[in-house]
């Protein structure tokens, strides 16, 4: 029987190469998992492809793997990864049809996975990061607050009435794609995205849904289409400058646990009464993290703003439908 009790690793920082990432047991060297599953990286050939951490050391995603005992791996770990490897091999239509708490589990274990490597390589990093994660209390607490709810991977817990994330699901045409697998993640903002094959995952992974709402509109009318990778890399854009000015932390408080419950509950509260939910929209640090997008096409912030009221899209037209786009041509 589950043990209906959270794991907390942060008030002792007990973030080491020792304990179990998801509940904490005491491991050895050998008990560890992949934060990018075994099947990632076969299917898409990323075992020796580099990833640069934040304190300029260099990995693979082979080498990335995070501390997990036998009974987190064989009972939790293991059984997602296989059930997303099979939905991912359906296309937009398998994955669609996933519960939605299971992408956030697994978008939510790479994340996690990600950042107590940072946190472990903190302790003695090649390079000091300029802002450490382990010396910022405010993005700690936040890490805690979504640790709380990525245990729903090993702990049955129900979420009342909300999903701790935004999760959207595009489909890339074929025309112009030549990226098999792409991965993009900021570890403040906690925006993430993940592109398998045809498919493109972006979630924002602590606001309760609340940047799905503010982007609704824009997302509907992405649905049925399949779109350009230059559109992909504006819609990111726009779900990541939206996480970056999202100005609240959703806090998680379990219910008391009765006789008989199977499960914890989880209520959660935002503090939108002293805290704008969102801070300013500023169109130049918008048109910034839009010409980072668009770097495959060499998109220059000037282009981006060459009409200062309102930046170049490639999603919508001037009176904000939606703008098919079979393919992209620059123009000298």
């Amino acid at each position: 029987m589950t043990e209906l009790k959270l794991y907390d690793p942060f008030p002792n920082m007990q973030f080491s190469d020792k304990h179990c990432f998801l509940c904490g047991a005491h491991t050895e060297p050998d008990n560890r998992t992949p934060v990018f599953a075994t099947w990632l990286q076969d299917r898409y050939k990323l075992r020796d492809k580099e990833l640069l951490l934040l304190d300029k050391s260099i990995t693979t995603y082979g080498e990335l793997t995070i501390p997990c005992c036998d009974q987190c791996h064989t009972q939790h770990v293991i059984p997602l990864e296989e059930e997303i490897a099979a939905a991912s091999e359906q296309g937009i239509a398998g994955l669609q049809a996933l519960d939605p708490r299971k992408l956030f589990q697994w978008i939510g274990k790479m994340y996690y996975g990600t950042l107590i490597t940072e946190l472990i390589k903190e302790a003695d990093p090649l390079i000091m990061p300029q802002n450490p994660v382990s010396e910022n209390p405010k993005m700690l607490g936040k890490f805690r607050e979504f640790f709380k709810v990525l245990q729903s991977m090993r702990v049955p817990m129900a979420f009342s009435d909300f999903l701790p994330c935004s999760l959207f699901m595009l489909e890339v045409s074929p025309t112009q794609d030549e990226l098999p697998f792409e991965y993009h993640d900021e570890l403040t903002t906690m925006a993430f995205s993940v592109k398998l094959g045809p498919v493109v995952l972006v979630c924002t992974l602590l606001d309760n849904g609340i940047i799905g709402k503010a982007l609704g509109k824009l997302y509907r009318l992405t649905q049925g289409q399949q779109l350009h990778p230059i559109q992909v890399a504006e819609f990111k854009a726009r779900v990541f400058y939206a996480a970056y000015i999202f100005n609240v932390i959703p806090e998680y408080f379990e219910r008391p646990i009765k006789p008989g419950d199977t499960h914890i509950t989880l209520d959660t509260i935002i503090d939108d009464v002293t805290n704008e939910v969102f801070n300013p929209w500023e169109m130049t640090a918008y048109a910034h993290m839009l010409e980072e997008m668009l770097k495959p096409w060499d998109i220059r912030e000037k282009e981006i703003l060459a009409d200062p009221t309102k930046p170049i899209s490639f999603l919508l037209d001037d009176e904000n439908n939606f703008k098919p786009l079979e393919r992209y041509q620059k123009l000298s």
